[in-house]
């Protein structure tokens, strides 16, 4: 690491005695002041090319003195030529707008508001050198989607994992979340929760961010933790001009017949003769959502009377859940640039995101269920155990739960960043904090049970939608129903993540073609803990002994979406249960069950150096190359709980580890033609562990007999990835594309779980089950993707207004390494999370004031968690979404717009084994939403 160190100081001294030449840079706007990203700037003449960034803004080095003539491109756009003259040794300012609109023929394609945005989108990912894709939001600064993960999931090869309904985590070309990363304005977001390193996306509304990015094949510039893809989430920048603009909406969500509320509003403006620019951002929304869900455990045996194990597939653990759940977004950010001089901008850029869920949940459990055997070991019935369950929040102790249990989750970081120009030195730097946490205060459970085994109608012959009932209704009254748990939780999760970086950029000339060397250093730590507690309760009296003698109601619904033959049943009401005074010590004894968090309590120490050598050369008119190399340094320090008997913590356990990744690529482009773009790419990438597999902590149960441990000399997934892509793009806004890539994966991580476990010191010599993360041997994925994007302005009169948007991702995967329960290795499992098929479809009809369309979204079943056997494995099941959006622009200030989606009311599906055998279904009902968008500009 002294030697990287000491080659950056070494190239930040070369680069700084550099002689001076002339400079051209500028901004590129749309007619309306608005930044227009990936635009192409060039001086033909001289061989000198560049594409505008993120904020519109472009540099063109080494130009020489005199009278020179830019020529600006755009995809959707007219061209620009700008006559400047370039003094030595000096900055020339040049801005330019450009007017929308494509000649079609005798007749000129007019851009909506959509289309611009598309435009925006198509532009950047053409002029990129690496392999990319982009979405942007329209051009008055909307996605037709509430939260980012919604609008992500149209983006080629990518499908989204939902909770109640809404976006959640993302996969890239069939890869698990915890194998890409997500960012804010290049900046990667701490999670909010504890075990992982995911990024909640339904925290982030799409309002807030005006362009999204997903890198599939990484630069060294670039972190590197990205093995399927690295998502930017970009946001606004401030216009060349006044602007105001907002949303007012409303909808209901058709599972609660709630109203949905969303408001949102953009303040931006220039000052001090544009030497300042501001941005401000704010988006409310809260919406009453829930699910209908069914899940269920399945077992292949079970126990006889002479207690031997026989072969029966059953079910042995079945729950009915009602959720209702308030969401509540608000959102803000605030961005401001500051022009010292031509050279010199300082920019601050801010979000912060908190997501508030109020949730109550009833939940009806079948337990212990067993088959009855006969002296021949024919299955004569079931018995088993009920359970019924509210979870409910602790409103006597803080007002802000509402009867309900509160996940309080927040997001937020700062950034402050310079752009500099020093002679020919380009040196870019910022300096970011990040901050993420989880607070779940006075979550509380009520448990009552009905104790004795009781015969139970168990009917699976549709193992898809199975069903339990107790055989005799007298069995379950609710006087039978005896308070059996009554307990309450604090959680609190935070990470917290300091990070600079420092990038230098020195432009070059090779046989008359541009290039530059970039050079670059980056210092991240990161803090992460959990803070658990648990208690549980006991009643001195006897007001709430059964659930007939305790306030309850029944919860049943006519239009259970499962299904009608899921009957919930009474339950204790969660007002009852949140208003509980159970630290009253004349009414409850509490005991502190250190097994229930002790092990879960933990904290992460992580340091990441990295440092970057890249050079990017335009070697002739057509191919542009990027050579370079990453090494990224990790250094990390957990701290875990070892936990005994349950309740008796042995030691604090800390464990150390170090290691270095070095990571070359290269990039290539080759422009076949203005339109046809042939690419390819060899990169290497890593994923981290996820926090809490790391820990050193151990839980043993010895009623459970499990032993549940974690593992710190886990070791980073690495990938080498290679990557094929032709694209041919239209000027009338659209492209045909199609690409190959494979994937050799090294150390991949999962659980394995040994039915088997015998350990003198802790099981004493019985057979116990052990479930540890480990890594695996390795994996192979090879994939295909295909995207057709076109209005079709071919077609006569007012059909040119229609467009097609098709993308197809194949992926094929093999994961050796994985052992079954009994220690053998499996050849029969994909690389879990990788789903073999994902498609999306639009059609799109848009003229000056009308958009509509109608877009499906389809992702194949994949393994989800490898078991101890073929029959545990666990599959996220197909999916397939079919949302309806629409706008009308009454002027060009004011739009009525409208959202329709989830119309074929998926469910969220897993499988155990094979697909016909569920495992959980949790139905969500589709939901609409409807508003008004207005935006006033004035350009300066």
């Amino acid at each position: 690491m002294k030697q990287i160190i000491s080659t950056l100081l070494f190239v930040t001294m070369a680069f700084a005695a550099i002689a001076q030449s002339g400079t051209v840079r500028g901004t590129v706007t749309d007619n309306l002041g608005l930044v227009l990203p990936g635009a192409n700037v060039s001086i033909e003449s001289q061989n000198l090319y560049t594409v505008t960034d993120v904020n519109g803004k472009f540099i063109l080095n080494n130009v020489p003195a005199g009278a020179q003539e830019l020529l600006i491109s755009y995809i959707g756009y007219g061209e620009v030529k700008v006559s400047i003259n370039v003094t030595d040794g000096e900055t020339t300012i040049s801005n330019a707008a450009m007017e929308p609109g494509v000649q079609i023929g005798e007749e000129v394609l007019v851009l909506g508001d959509r289309l611009k945005g598309q435009a925006k989108a198509i532009n950047q990912q053409k002029n990129n050198t690496n392999i990319t894709n982009i979405v942007a939001a329209d051009q008055i600064g909307r996605f037709p989607d509430a939260n980012i993960g919604d609008a992500m999931k149209r983006i080629q090869g990518i499908t989204i994992q939902g909770d109640q309904g809404e976006a959640r985590n993302i996969i890239i070309r069939g890869l698990a979340p915890q194998l890409n990363s997500v960012m804010i304005n290049g900046e990667r977001i701490p999670s909010a929760e504890a075990e992982n390193r995911n990024i909640q996306l339904d925290l982030i509304p799409s309002d807030m961010v005006q362009t999204v990015e997903v890198n599939k094949a990484v630069t060294p510039d670039m972190d590197a933790d990205a093995i399927g893809g690295s998502v930017n989430l970009v946001t606004r920048s401030a216009p060349a001009g006044y602007r105001v603009s907002g949303t007012l909406a409303s909808g209901v969500n058709f599972l609660t017949n709630e109203p949905i509320w969303t408001g949102s509003l953009v303040l931006a403006n220039r000052f001090s003769n544009d030497r300042v620019g501001i941005i401000v951002a704010a988006n409310y929304n809260q919406h009453d959502l829930g699910s209908d869900n069914v899940e269920m455990e399945w077992a292949d045996e079970a126990e006889n009377d002479n207690e031997e194990d026989v072969a029966h597939v059953h079910i042995a653990e079945m729950d009915v859940r009602q959720y209702y759940l308030r969401r509540t977004r608000r959102s803000v950010s605030a961005n401001l640039d500051f022009k010292i001089d031509n050279n010199n901008t300082i920019y601050l850029q801010s979000m912060y995101n908190w997501r508030d869920d109020w949730e109550t949940r009833y939940r009806l459990r079948y337990t212990d269920v067993v088959p009855v055997f006969d002296a021949n070991d024919d299955v004569t019935g079931y018995q088993g155990i009920i359970r019924r369950q509210t979870k409910a929040g602790g409103t006597i102790y803080n007002d802000r739960l509402d009867d309900r249990r509160l996940e309080d989750q927040r997001v937020a970081n700062v950034t402050l960043r310079g752009e500099h120009l020093i002679k020919k030195l380009k040196i870019d730097w910022n300096i970011t904090y990040a901050r993420a946490s989880e607070d779940r205060p006075y979550e509380r459970y009520v448990r009552y049970e009905q104790g004795d085994d009781i015969p139970l109608a168990v009917d699976f012959r549709n193992e898809e939608f199975p069903t339990i009932q107790p055989q005799f209704s007298s069995d379950a009254t609710l006087d039978m129903f005896e308070l059996d748990e009554l307990t309450e939780e604090n959680q609190f999760t935070k990470e917290e993540d300091v990070n600079g970086r420092i990038d230098l950029a020195l432009p070059v000339m090779l046989n008359n073609q541009a290039g530059q060397v970039k050079a670059g250093f980056r210092v991240r730590t990161k803090t992460k803990s959990r803070s658990n507690d648990f208690f549980e309760f006991g009643a001195l009296t006897d007001d709430y002994e059964n659930l007939a003698v305790t306030p309850n109601e029944n919860y049943s619904k006519d239009d259970f979406l499962p299904g009608d033959q899921y009957d919930i049943g009474n339950f204790m009401t969660p007002a009852s249960l949140a208003n509980l005074d159970l630290h009253n010590t004349d009414l409850y004894e509490s005991e502190l069950k250190a097994d229930e968090f002790l092990a879960g309590n933990f904290r992460a120490d992580e340091d990441i150096i990295a440092a970057y050598l890249m050079w990017e050369q335009r070697f002739t008119d057509k191919l542009t190359a990027i050579i370079g190399a990453r090494v990224e340094n990790t250094s990390i320090n957990y701290t875990g709980n070892i936990v005994e008997n349950e309740e008796d913590l042995i030691r604090e356990e800390t464990a150390d580890d170090s290691y270095t990744n070095f990571m070359p690529g290269v990039h290539l482009k080759y422009d076949v033609t203005n339109e046809f773009v042939l690419r390819a790419a060899w990169t290497n990438t890593i994923a981290r562990p996820n926090y809490y597999d790391l820990v050193p902590f151990q839980d043993i149960r010895p009623d459970d007999e499990e032993l549940i441990i974690g593992n710190p000399d886990l070791v980073p997934t690495t990938s080498m990835n290679f990557d094929l892509m032709a694209e041919n793009y239209f000027q009338s806004i659209g492209l045909v594309s199609g690409g190959v890539f494979y994937k050799s994966i090294d150390n991949f991580i999962y659980t394995t779980v040994n039915e088997s476990y015998t350990d003198a010191t802790i099981t004493g010599g019985d057979e116990w089950t052990r479930f540890v993360p480990e890594n695996g041997g390795t994996a192979t994925l090879f994939g295909a993707e295909i995207a057709v994007q076109r209005q079709l302005d071919f077609l006569p009169g007012a059909l040119k207004g229609l467009g097609i948007y098709l993308n197809y991702t194949y992926t094929e995967s093999n994961a050796d390494g994985i052992r079954n329960e009994d220690g053998e290795i499996r050849d029969d499992i994909a690389l879990p999370g990788t789903a073999p098929h994902l498609f999306n479809a639009s059609l799109s009809y848009e003229n000056k004031s009308l958009v509509l369309r109608v877009s499906v979204n389809y992702a194949a079943d994949y393994v989800d968690e490898v078991g101890g056997s073929a029959f545990s494995d666990r599959f996220y099941d197909e999916q397939l979404f079919l949302d309806v959006n629409g706008s009308y622009a009454f002027t060009p200030n004011l739009r009525f717009f409208f959202e329709l989606n989830n119309l074929t009311n998926q469910p969220l599906r897993y499988y155990q084994g094979v697909q016909s055998r569920t495992m959980q279904m949790e139905y969500y009902n589709a939901r609409l939403s409807a508003g008004l968008k207005f935006d006033l500009f004035k350009k300066k």
